[in-house]
């Protein structure tokens, strides 16, 4: 018969006054850690001690007892307790409840004091969730637990963010099948459906990280530094009943509003607002839009404007705003932390000078009732006004004015030198006098212009004498043409050179949408704003302008000017030609524009241009986008997309490319962008690579891509429709 083991039995509990207990010299715990002394004694205050201490009865040289106790597993618990005794909080003799062990056996004081902190398991972060939130929806205030517990209200609150994830993936959390950072991904959403559908979907994906799901959840949502959010404002996004979900671990930028048809409809209703306050000025037309197409002022005339100058208080309050600015920025210049209420003065400041340096306009009243305003949201969600353009069917005919656009004003007509021959003798300031002088009197009298023929045989003679003493001279003529490219890009409908050459700026045939927004045309309308600035205000004085430049202003304004007539834009050709743009003529442009952007050292890439789904993926075949992917990072990336659906194959390669430095074929210089094969190499029917760079090997698509089975239950590809081929 088995021999039963002995049941064991637990030391007894008794509680000791405070001053009869000591702490042991076992005690393993030497350094500090965790909670302080002052923080546990705060704690013990508000909800009692919370765990007996363990000790030992201290023996006198005889083996017997002595009335006192050591504490070789408990100390930080017995300092606390002293510390309330010293702050009057606890009696001194306080009694203390303890677990009781023999002095002598065989387990050592030693071991006591590390087993109770070796065997000892902190709560798993989701317990701690989960415990917070229990104890807000409790009542509990989340700036109290934050008292409590020792940490800062964000914290609380991140955990409290954590607590609302799905109760499923909080199951996966807690099987370690989901890591710590990925269930704080899952924190950007509150929908749990979604959430639970993002984490299937890793299941096929190489990518599960962090940022990947953060993009999953908000790829129908809207950034909060997007122009329209910023055009709206927050506040009256979510006045509106929008919402708006934040990341509480990583920096969000505002966070992502949730609702983008509402915002939307918000913007659109204040742009409408905003038009029809330009209107009521009296401009003919007020044409608004979100974003204006890149040739929205093409084929208009500006008006001529004269900014409102400063008055002598606005001169001293920008110089008071500028002097608190430069102040600001040096004082904090290398401080790591820039306090909340600094940065918001700063803003305020910047603000403030902006409406001070932004001068307004004076047209005259006549242009502005044939001319016209073109109203837009700015890239910093500014109001951008262009007041002042005048439309070609709206121009006065001839001998009209702006006043009557249509009248016969026979005093302005005289003014313009112009007269009706048959008025000669019967208009109003006609004379019936006999004694007036007859025809042939007034020729034999008067001297008459010369012939028109002679005057153009002489000057014929001259521009010849002209271009011959101009080729002599260099530097004039280096002016002259700086000055012809003046005339052409700044004052529109100018004749005031004789050279025939002209910095035309181009226009595109089909300029994409947004493209006023590209980092690039950002660049050159702060360049020609800077320009048009300095600039005299009649074209007359413009020579005598460039001549008080020095070189190194003229050789800027010159290549500001010349850059405006480079087109390198591939134009879709006509079926029939037109005699302004072919086949041959746009593969000779896009053959100069390679040597150009060599010369100028062209990079695409820190120009800003990316593969996006709006500007690319969106516009080519899902072969196309397999290729692409496969040229960028190899076949294995492509091979780990080729499942998905359009819609998501293209946000996926969009993800992969972001940072990969690709572009495709169109975008690349040859000797510059050589990164191997590619996508198609032909642009709207032409061969880009005729002239320099003929020749190359198209990449052939990967094995698996050769011929793409037919899905008949595959109906997402109609989510992103391809360009027409």
């Amino acid at each position: 018969m088995a021999k039963q083991a002995p049941k064991i039995s637990l030391n007894p509990s008794r509680d000791i006054p405070l001053d009869r207990l000591v702490l042991s010299q076992s005690n393993v715990r030497r350094t500090k850690a965790g909670i302080s002394i002052d923080a546990l004694a705060a704690d013990i205050a508000r909800r009692g001690l919370l765990q007996s201490l363990s000790v030992r009865p201290i023996l006198a040289g005889d083996g017997s007892e002595t009335g006192l106790f050591e504490i070789p597993a408990g100390g930080r618990r017995f300092r606390a307790l002293e510390l309330l005794v010293k702050q009057k909080r606890l009696a001194k003799d306080a009694p203390v409840p303890c677990v009781v062990k023999a002095a002598a056996g065989d387990i050592l004081a030693e071991e006591d004091s590390l087993a109770e902190n070796a065997f000892r398991e902190g709560l798993h972060p989701l317990d701690q969730f989960r415990g917070m939130q229990a104890l807000v929806e409790k009542g509990s205030d989340i700036d109290a637990v934050a008292a409590r517990f020792m940490t800062t209200p964000a914290v609380v609150r991140q955990r409290l963010k954590l607590a609302s994830v799905s109760p499923r993936l909080h199951e996966v959390y807690a099987d370690d099948e989901m890591s710590l950072e990925q269930l704080m991904a899952f924190t950007i959403s509150a929908d749990h459906a979604r959430q639970e559908e993002i984490w299937d979907q890793l299941e096929h994906s190489y990518d599960k990280s962090p940022g990947f799901i953060r993009r999953k959840l908000t790829e129908n949502s809207v950034r909060a530094s997007d122009k329209r959010a910023l055009f709206v404002t927050l506040d009256a996004y979510v006045e509106a009943g929008g919402g708006i979900v934040r990341d509480l671990f990583e920096s969000d930028f505002g966070g992502w509003l949730t609702d983008p048809a509402l915002l939307d409809r918000l913007v659109d209703a204040k742009l409408s607002a905003e038009g029809e306050r330009v209107a009521a000025e009296g401009w003919k037309w007020v044409a608004t839009a979100i974003d204006l197409p890149w040739e929205a002022t093409r084929g208009t005339r500006p008006l001529e404007r004269e900014e409102v100058a400063m008055s002598d208080d606005e001169q001293q309050r920008l110089g008071e705003l500028e002097a608190e600015g430069e102040a600001l920025n040096e004082l904090w210049a290398e401080e790591p932390d820039v306090p909340p209420e600094v940065m918001a003065r700063l803003d305020a400041i910047d603000i403030e000078i902006g409406a001070l340096v932004d001068r307004p306009e004076i047209f005259d009243p006549a242009g502005v009732a044939i001319a016209g305003a073109f109203v837009s949201v700015d890239t910093n969600g500014t109001l951008r006004v262009e007041r002042g353009y005048v439309r070609p069917e709206d121009e006065p005919g001839d001998g009209e004015t702006a006043a009557d656009a249509g009248g016969d004003d026979p005093a302005a007509s005289a003014a313009n030198g112009f007269r009706d021959p048959e008025d000669a003798g019967t208009g109003a300031g006609a004379s019936n006098d006999v004694s007036a002088p007859s025809h042939e009197e007034e020729e034999a009298e008067t001297l008459k212009p010369l012939p028109d023929r002679l005057v153009s045989d002489m000057t014929a003679w001259r521009t010849l004498a002209l271009q011959d003493a101009f080729a002599q001279d260099p530097a004039t003529a280096y002016i002259a043409v700086l000055h012809a490219f003046v005339i052409g890009a700044f004052y529109r409908f100018s004749h005031a050179s004789c050279l025939q050459v002209a910095a035309n700026r181009v226009y595109f045939s089909n300029a994409p949408l947004k493209l006023r927004d590209s980092a690039p045309a950002q660049a050159i309308d702060a360049r020609s704003a800077e320009w048009s600035e300095r600039l005299p205000k009649s074209d007359e004085d413009v020579w005598d302008y460039l001549l008080g430049l020095c070189a190194e202003e003229r050789a800027a304004l010159f290549a500001h000017c010349a850059s405006l007539a480079v087109n390198a834009q591939a134009e879709i050709c006509p079926k029939y030609d037109n005699g302004r743009v072919s086949p041959r003529i746009i593969a000779g442009r896009i053959a100069h524009s390679h040597v150009i952007a060599r010369a100028v050292g062209l990079d695409m890439v820190a120009a800003g241009w990316r593969p996006t789904v709006a500007d690319y993926f969106r516009s080519v075949t899902k072969p196309q986008i397999l290729a692409d992917v496969a040229d960028a990072r190899g076949e294995n990336f492509a091979g780990m997309i080729d499942h998905l659906k359009k819609a998501d194959m293209a946000r996926e390669a969009e993800r992969l490319l972001e940072d990969a430095g690709w572009l495709p074929v169109p975008l690349r210089t040859p000797g510059i962008d050589d990164v191997g094969g590619g996508s198609a190499g032909d642009v709207g029917g032409t061969d880009v690579a005729a002239g320099e760079g003929a020749g190359e090997e198209t990449r052939e698509l990967p094995a698996f891509l050769a011929g793409e089975p037919v899905d008949p239950g595959d109906d997402g590809d109609d989510e992103l429709p391809v360009a027409a081929e």
